[in-house]
Formats: structure tokens, sequence, C-alpha cells
């Protein structure tokens, strides 16, 4: 994947799964590294918006009525960060990927978009889903690591996996595999 040029490439973002969920202590009960990822993906929705580039949020609805993010649920809605603006486009999705049971890859085939830079929670769940496919689809994909978040995890023997194990762990699998990884300094740097 080539780096230069990020803009010529007119990138969509593509937003996932960042709500107020993720916010709430308990969720899912566990702790959870990159505090400031909601933060960051603000940042570069910011920029996006400033470049006029293609922006697509992606949101997970639940079909557990007890889940944080079950639709009447304050955890459904929009992490503040990034509120979508009227004329962005919004998604709903019900599994891990951003691309089943959506019009998402419609919508990048309908508007000639071959790069994605995808961003949002969690690592290891919705965010390695929607990039793997991503890359299994033929999208020229960016994860931006500094973005998302990784909760510990029990093994399946009962004993916890640290939360930057795993985010280390998801990160290493995604990298060159299926997309390129960066930090978002590195993103900017593309964007400048």
């Amino acid at each position: 994947m080539s780096n230069k040029n990020l803009i010529s490439k007119n990138p969509a973002l593509i937003l996932v799964d960042i709500q107020k969920a993720f916010l709430e202590k308990d969720y899912p009960g566990f702790k959870r590294n990159n505090p400031n990822a909601e933060l960051i993906s603000g940042n570069i929705l910011k920029k996006w918006r400033e470049l006029k580039l293609p922006v697509i949020h992606v949101r997970h609805s639940s079909i557990n009525p007890n889940s944080k993010l079950y639709k009447s649920k304050p955890g459904f809605e929009f992490n503040d960060f990034v509120k979508p603006l009227n004329d962005e486009i919004v998604l709903t999705k019900k599994v891990n990927s951003a691309f089943i049971g959506t019009n998402l890859e419609e919508i990048l085939i309908d508007n000639k978009i071959s790069t994605l830079v995808i961003v949002g929670m969690t690592t290891n769940h919705c965010i390695s889903t929607t990039v793997r496919m991503s890359g299994n689809l033929g999208f020229d994909t960016y994860l931006i690591s500094d973005s998302t978040a990784c909760y510990n995890t029990q093994s399946i023997d009962g004993k916890t996996i640290d939360c930057d194990i795993i985010y280390q762990s998801a990160l290493a699998s995604l990298n060159e595999e299926f997309a390129k990884v960066i930090g978002s300094k590195d993103l900017f740097n593309l964007l400048a």
C-alpha cells in the first residue's frame, strides 16, 4: 500500500461503534486501554470534515435488550466527540462487521471509493472484523492504532489476559495482512 498522496485517493473515514456504552465503567466489566481513543477519533473526524473527504458512521445495535448497545439504551448514542452531521452517512449494524447487513460496500463502490481509513471500537472485535473484510474485499485499508482500544479478556481457561496484550496482538494480526496499521500522527502527516 502506498502512503503517498492519501488525500488524492479520496479516502473515506469509517467510524465504527464510537458509542457511549464504551464510556461506561462497567462495560464490558473489565479494564480498558487507550482511554483517549474516542478523542483521537474525533480529531481525525474534524480533519476529515475540514478536507471535505467522505465520512461514514457505523453504529452497533444489539439485538439483546439487556445490552448497553441496545437501541433504547443511552449507550447506543454516538460519543459526543464524533456525533454525525446531518449530511453524513449513518449505518446501523447488528453484527461485528460494518459490511454485513448494511450497504457499506455498495456506497463505497457507487462513490468510487477504494481507500478506507478505519477508526473505532473495539480493536479485537468489530474493528478487527471490519478491517479483515475491508482488506478481503480489496479496499486499500488503513487502521489508526490509537483510535481504538481493547478490554481485558478472559481466556478459555478462565485467566485474565491484559487489554494491552489483546490490543497489540490484534493490531499485529491485522498489520500488512489486511491493512496498514499507523498512528494518528502518521495519518495527519499523510494528510498534510
